[in-house]
């Protein structure tokens, strides 16, 4: 784990499940969390098909641990857009238990700054703005992208992991691929 990610498990409250990198011996319990939490619906989805064809990064994807028993993950995808490389956010899945203890926030975090420590410098996913919003992601830059299927664009939400106010001014523009 970098140190940049490091410190920011180290700052979790007490109270936040145990957030640790992804294992190969986690994903029977992570499809468990993810039906659980989408349903065969989630299938369906554009963000899907992005997983469909990105690389995932288990190096920057994260799991959230409370007693031996999986409450939460966030997940991490190579991808481009307009020949741009950047990183897509998704699935997030938390416990109902664990989103009242900020454990998907922290995950969002986490990820994010694992993201950055990797050297990319956006985060773009399909989520609630009003949640996302809150953690520093926006719809401004994002009216150029296409994704595989359809979306709300209000939906499509995008990062920049720079000092503040660095990449303010970017817009992507073009399909997401495969990097």
């Amino acid at each position: 784990m970098t140190a940049a990610v490091a410190s920011l498990a180290d700052s979790a409250p007490s109270l936040v499940p145990e957030i640790r990198p992804e294992t190969p011996q986690d994903r029977g319990a992570i499809e468990a969390l993810l039906d659980h939490a989408f349903g065969p619906g989630r299938f369906a989805k554009a963000s899907e098909r992005v997983r469909e064809f990105a690389p995932l990064r288990p190096d920057l994807s994260f799991c959230a641990w409370e007693a031996g028993r999986l409450v939460g993950v966030v997940r991490q995808s190579e991808i481009a857009v307009g020949g741009h490389r950047l990183i897509f956010l998704g699935p997030l899945a938390v416990d109902t238990r664990a989103r009242r203890l900020g454990a998907g926030a922290k995950l969002v975090e986490i990820a994010c700054a694992a993201a950055q420590a990797a050297g990319f410098g956006e985060v773009l996913l399909v989520g609630d703005p009003s949640f996302f919003g809150r953690l520093g992601f926006s719809a401004q830059a994002t009216g150029q992208i296409l994704m595989p299927g359809p979306i709300d664009p209000r939906r499509l939400l995008l990062k920049p992991l720079g000092l503040a106010g660095e990449g303010d001014d970017l817009v992507l523009q073009g399909a997401v691929t495969a990097p």
